[in-house]
């Protein structure tokens, strides 16, 4: 066979893409990549400290190999630098949380081509339910994933050196840009407006991070619940939820939010944005399909579409900056 000729090895792959999942989602739930990190380095070893079957160990092993989680040397097993800094329980960056509640989904996209078909989800858009309870678990999940996009944020808006400042969380979630940004200056306040169900998660992570004292939560829907007086907040920020809006939602949203920003404030927007041609990167072209499947009009936006919607509603400063996790922040003043 020549060596220009296509090969199915990786259409295969693709097409059992879904052992991934099962095998990342598993092995975070018996706590393999924090049993390596603590030194087990064979499969007798992680099977004894996880309580599982030398059977059911090597065959995660296998798996975390081929899909690279894992390196394997001299006969010893030993997490890559990825799974070591982000797949380690205990450390505010670990995605095993997440890992696990993806992998309860994949029943999920057995609906997918008559998703396709009709356009949108066929029940109701789960982004859209403010009493759904998998929210408990997917805010906390997801807040690892934030935690080095608000960091960055931090550094960028010199957060430490800012002062009193006054801050906005639209759809906060579990609290994590505050929790950051509030134990980096002790004389911030900030405000979360989420629904009441996730704002009381917050109230609960952010009371165990010792600054629950300095936050106010506003119980609603960001679409209708106003945001405040005129000139009230120093930063508002806007994570993780301009892909499950629709363009005019979402001018909206920064049209409303320029009228509470004081002089001189910053809007920062998080998401997965994707290049103007739609040719990268990977991760948002692929969450485009989790948006058609959850949401009525969500999608992954351009970044020409972010630039468009903030002009056209006020702003004249707008900066973009990529992160350390699949997320390009937006700086709008």
């Amino acid at each position: 066979m020549s060596d220009d000729q296509p090969t199915s090895d990786r259409i295969m792959r693709l097409i059992t893409g879904y052992w991934a999942t099962g095998i990342l989602g598993a092995a975070a739930s018996h706590s393999l990549f924090t049993h390596l990190e603590d030194g087990a380095t064979t499969a007798d070893q992680l099977a004894d400290r996880a309580a599982i079957s030398h059977r059911g160990a090597q065959a995660l092993l296998d798996g975390l190999v081929s899909v690279g989680l894992v390196e394997l040397r001299d006969g010893h097993y030993r997490n890559s630098p990825e799974a070591s800094a982000f797949l380690v329980e205990g450390r505010p960056t670990c995605l095993s949380g997440f890992a696990k509640l993806k992998a309860g989904h994949m029943a999920s996209l057995a609906g997918l081509p008559e998703v396709v078909r009709a356009g949108g989800p066929l029940t109701d858009a789960v982004v859209e339910v403010a009493d759904n309870p998998h929210w408990e678990e997917l805010v906390q999940a997801l807040a690892a994933q934030s935690v080095p996009v608000a960091t960055i944020a931090a550094d960028t808006l010199k957060v430490a050196e800012a002062g009193d400042i006054s801050i906005l969380d639209i759809g906060g979630g579990s609290g994590v840009y505050s929790g950051i940004w509030l134990e980096r200056n002790p004389v911030a306040r900030s405000t979360q407006l989420d629904w009441a169900p996730i704002n009381a998660i917050a109230r609960r992570l952010l009371a165990e991070r010792g600054v629950g004292d300095r936050v106010t939560y506003v119980d609603g829907d960001f679409h209708t619940t106003e945001l405040g007086t005129s000139a009230a907040y120093d930063v508002v920020v806007y994570s993780n939820i301009a892909h499950q809006e629709g363009p005019e939602d979402n001018m909206a949203v920064f049209a409303k939010v320029r009228s509470v920003l004081k002089p001189g404030g910053t809007l920062v927007v998080s998401d997965y944005i994707v290049d103007d041609d739609r040719s990268g990167p990977p991760y948002p072209l692929t969450f485009a399909a989790e948006m058609l499947l959850k949401s009525r009009h969500g999608s992954t936006w351009r970044r020409s579409d972010y630039h468009d919607w903030l002009i056209k509603t006020g702003y004249e400063d707008i900066t973009f900056q990529t992160t350390a996790s699949p997320a390009t922040l937006i700086f709008a003043r």
